[in-house]
């Protein structure tokens, strides 16, 4: 039988490990060569042509 020391010391454990295979996720897919295009159209469309600094 499991105790609630054994069941939060293992949430917590796979829960290390999901977070820090998660973030490897979202490294491998921004850094994808595939990618480069999307990311790099997105910052140049994120302004409209009018924006630019109050004056």
């Amino acid at each position: 039988m499991f105790t609630h020391e054994t069941l939060v010391e293992g949430s917590k454990m796979w829960g290390l490990f999901y977070l820090v295979g998660f973030s490897i996720c979202v490294l491998i897919y921004t850094f994808l060569p595939a990618n480069r295009e999307r990311f790099e159209r997105a910052e140049r469309e994120i302004f409209d042509k009018d924006d630019g600094p109050w004056t």
